[in-house]
């Protein structure tokens, strides 16, 4: 089958290093992870020769790379929780502070990012309040095997992650698109690249639990973490 005929998801989900590259591209492969690479490419208008030969090189260039798909669903979800959850606890701490300091700074200022600050923390509330659902609900029913009785868990989590995506595509419109301006000040420059970070970071959580975690058939010879 030709890579072009294969879901985002998929892609991401088993080619180690293939995430960098959608990242690159601004291609969804977490909450839009059902769309075939052909049809976004062309959503985009992005040449797809280009990007093909980026993914066939991955190989060779980030063998390296962790492949959490041969992972087992412990040591996925312990992964999971310390690289995400912990992390985004502090990020999001973090975010809001600079943000409320650059818009009571600079709130004249025809590029700053008004509302930031407010949805920042509704993020940040949303986002707690999925993670402890995550945590006290549906990891332990998945380290335990219980995947019949989680899909109802996982349909509420993946509906949650859409949600969580169009918050991500707020927060770059907020910004436009982290586009700084030439005068920005150190907080407003951390701000921004604290956002990116956030923005890749969650994205790939997201990729690692709707692509990999919640699909246990394209784990089932892995079922011993």
């Amino acid at each position: 089958m030709s890579l072009l005929d294969r879901s985002l998801g998929s892609l991401a989900r088993d080619l180690p290093g293939a995430t960098r590259i959608f990242h690159h591209y601004r291609l969804d492969f977490c909450c839009g992870g059902q769309t075939l690479l052909r049809d976004a490419l062309a959503e985009r208008g992005l040449d797809a020769a280009e990007l093909l030969a980026s993914l066939e090189s991955l190989p060779a260039q980030h063998d390296d790379e962790r492949n959490w798909g041969q992972a087992g669903t412990g040591e996925l979800i312990d992964h999971i929780l310390s690289r995400y959850h912990s992390v985004h606890r502090e990020q999001l701490v973090e975010l809001l502070r600079l943000a409320r300091r650059v818009e009571a700074v600079h709130g004249d200022h025809p590029d700053c990012p008004a509302g930031l600050a407010d949805h920042l923390d509704a993020m940040r509330q949303e986002l707690e309040s999925h993670m402890q659902k995550e945590e006290q609900i549906l990891f332990p029913m998945l380290r335990r095997g219980l995947f019949d009785p989680a899909r109802g868990p996982i349909t509420v989590m993946r509906m949650e992650h859409d949600d969580h995506g169009q918050a991500l595509a707020r927060l770059l419109a907020l910004t436009h698109n982290l586009t700084l301006p030439a005068e920005a000040c150190n907080t407003w420059q951390a701000l921004y690249a604290g956002i990116g970070e956030l923005h890749t970071d969650l994205m790939q959580h997201i990729h690692l639990e709707n692509n990999i975690l919640f699909q246990p058939s394209q784990r089932q010879e892995v079922q011993h973490g």
